[in-house]
């Protein structure tokens, strides 16, 4: 049987609506021969528009065209231009996609009816409760959905010669705390409270009640309530709330059907509408006549305290993660910090990839550019590096996979019915890499999972803060000890880089050796050729140092055209030896290249044993005059050979 990829783009896995319909895709994965692969984005909680663009940037990781087929719920994603970029790389690919509840032209369609169900709702607050002052919170103001229930609502009112002031109807964005914030904007703004609010979804229906209670507001005798979507079990909640029923769960199972039958080689139907149905319960007024189910009831109650079980877990998980990761004072800790983690969780699989520039954003030695944002990664890059690798209770070798691959090779199996989540690793726009895990051992479907992938997100950044302290601090050192014009050890440098090594001389009575070299003619070719060309000859000397000194010497720039030379444990064939290779390397370099002026050195040097008072610039000083007697002697055979 053949074996089908399918991405599912969604928002927010947390929230009631989303979760029961990625557990519908799930019941019907393994029957169809699918793995599903999620890509997740946690948008519009926290207020921040870089964190949301962050977020959004895991709906670039699918390259579709690895894909067979698609499931969407971009009605979670309240970013047009999000939405756009994903209808078009799945056009592009040419896959088969579901749409859930967001009809999309030329691609299938599950939905309900949005109007026929908000007018059922609101023309029996009208008829039956006599309701004529309506407030109404609304989700996003470009939702389809939203969009679709808010008209609905407003063309009842229209009907029925029932007008509705601006300020009654609150935009928020289908998550809790919009309920209680459009509560408030409304005492605030409102010469006077409504008697019933409409709410597009249950979430905000059940905080508004919660703040209108607080406020004193007597729930339904004061003001009615209803809800959308049917999320909020009537035995869970402080009271039973009018809702609209809709077969979330089967939207997920049909969405897997509908590609199914395609790959199958039937034709499905393009859009299908699922059965509906209005709830008038305790929050409108409404007797419930449902019958009462204790078994209903030992359900809801174990289900809550599977919940309260489940937050207990992850709290504990979350919060000695939290510590841990805190306390890294290096990657290497953090890795191993984060493997103790993931043993604990033991999920079925789990990758933590990281892009190739994950720690970029570095000083630029070059460019001297340190953290322009205009420079902040974006975009995952082609290759991410796989630092851990967990597959069924063993820790993989950190390895290097395509991005587009998603999950390492070895992944693969004939198992069929997996489902992977991808989650966005990011600091604000930054792009770090992502998260891969397939587990069932704990739900991923909640608000503490969302804190745990920021949590993970932020020590990483920690983390690749240090690394670039780490490296300004080195950088500031070689600035310190480095010649920043002929790359080799400054006077600073020379004196760390010998401290050592000349104190073990000292106290071992061992021979050092001191060398002074002084480039000829520097006036003349400064005067005569310009002082570029005399800086050209500076760093000429030095770099003949750097292929000469091989017996670890240690040399540096002295200052202007002098340099010295440094060595343990040298006698005087050594120093001769090494000066006759200066010598040489000067020759060559002449002889080599056709050069207005002669590249030429005198030197100097003293063999000494040096005692505890004398300080090793003492040596520097008489190999200086060492080297003036012989540059005099230049000079004069110069003179007389002219």
């Amino acid at each position: 049987m053949n074996k089908y990829k399918i991405a599912v783009i969604i928002a927010s896995i947390d929230q009631s609506y989303q979760s029961s319909i990625l557990n519908g895709i799930k019941s019907s994965a393994a029957e169809c021969s699918f793995d599903i692969f999620v890509f997740v984005s946690f948008i519009g909680s926290l207020g921040n528009p870089g964190h949301d663009t962050g977020e959004f940037n895991i709906f670039n990781l699918p390259d579709f065209s690895e894909f067979d087929g698609a499931i969407l719920l971009t009605n979670t994603i309240d970013h047009p231009p999000v939405v756009r970029n994903i209808f078009s790389r799945i056009r592009k690919a040419g896959i088969p996609a579901v749409s859930i509840d967001n009809d999309v032209p030329d691609m299938f369609h599950i939905g309900i009816d949005n109007v026929a169900a908000m007018k059922e709702i609101t023309e029996h607050f009208i008829k039956v409760h006599n309701v004529r002052k309506f407030n109404y919170i609304s989700g996003p103001r470009y939702n389809p959905e939203s969009s679709d229930r808010l008209d609905a609502f407003l063309e009842v009112l229209d009907e029925n010669n029932i007008s509705i002031e601006n300020d009654r109807i609150y935009y928020g964005d289908f998550r809790a705390p919009s309920g209680k914030n459009a509560v408030e904007y409304f005492m605030k703004r409102n010469s006077s409270m409504p008697e019933a609010i409409i709410c597009a979804n249950d979430v905000m229906a059940a905080t508004a009640i919660n703040r209108l209670i607080a406020a004193g507001y007597k729930i339904p005798d004061e003001i009615k309530i209803s809800g959308f979507d049917n999320t909020y079990n009537k035995h869970n909640y402080q009271m039973e709330l009018t809702s609209v029923e809709r077969p979330l769960n089967e939207s997920g199972k049909y969405a897997c059907k509908i590609l199914s039958e395609y790959f199958k080689g039937n034709e499905p139907q393009r859009s299908t509408i699922l059965n509906m149905s209005p709830k008038f319960r305790e929050s409108c007024g409404c007797c419930n006549s449902e019958p009462f189910d204790i078994d209903e009831v030992k359900s809801v109650n174990y289900a809550n305290y599977r919940k309260y079980e489940n937050i207990n877990t992850y709290m504990s998980v979350f919060n000695k993660l939290s510590c841990d990761l805190q306390d890294c004072g290096s990657f290497r800790q953090y890795i191993a910090s984060f493997k103790r983690f993931v043993a604990d969780m033991n999920p079925e699989e789990f990758y933590f990839c990281l892009c190739e520039n994950w720690d970029s954003e570095i000083f630029d030695e070059k460019n001297d550019l340190a953290h322009n944002s205009k420079n902040v990664p974006t975009e995952f890059t082609e290759n991410v590096s796989v630092e851990i690798s967990y597959l069924n209770g063993v820790f993989h070798d950190k390895s290097i996979m395509k991005t587009k691959d998603l999950v390492p090779k070895f992944a693969g199996s004939s198992e069929t019915g997996k489902m992977y989540y991808f989650i966005p690793l990011h600091f604000g726009e930054r792009c770090l890499g992502f998260m891969a895990i397939r587990m069932t051992r704990l739900p991923l479907h909640n608000s503490m999972f969302q804190s745990w992938c920021i949590t993970i997100s932020n020590s990483l950044e920690n983390i690749r803060k240090l690394i670039c302290l780490d490296l300004a601090v080195q950088r500031l050192g070689r600035l310190y000890t480095k010649d920043t014009f002929t790359g080799i050890l400054n006077r600073n440098g020379f004196v760390q880089a010998t401290s050592e090594i000349y104190k073990k001389c000292v106290e071992e009575k061992r021979e050092i050796m001191l060398m002074f070299i002084d480039l000829d003619g520097l006036k003349v070719i400064n005067d005569t050729y310009g002082h570029d060309v005399g800086d050209e000859a500076i760093c000429a000397i030095a770099d003949i140092l750097t292929v000469s000194c091989k017996n670890n010497e240690i040399y540096c720039r002295f200052g202007g055209d002098e340099f010295i030379v440094f060595a343990a444990d040298y006698n005087d064939d050594d120093a001769k030896k090494l000066t006759d290779t200066i010598k040489d390397n000067i020759e060559k370099k002449n002889s080599s290249e056709d050069k207005a002026y002669k590249l030429s050195a005198s030197t100097g040097y003293v063999i000494v044993t040096p005692s505890d008072d004398s300080d090793i610039f003492r040596f520097v000083t008489e190999a200086d005059k060492i080297m003036y007697k012989e540059k005099r002697k230049k000079k004069r055979s110069k003179y007389l050979k002219s």
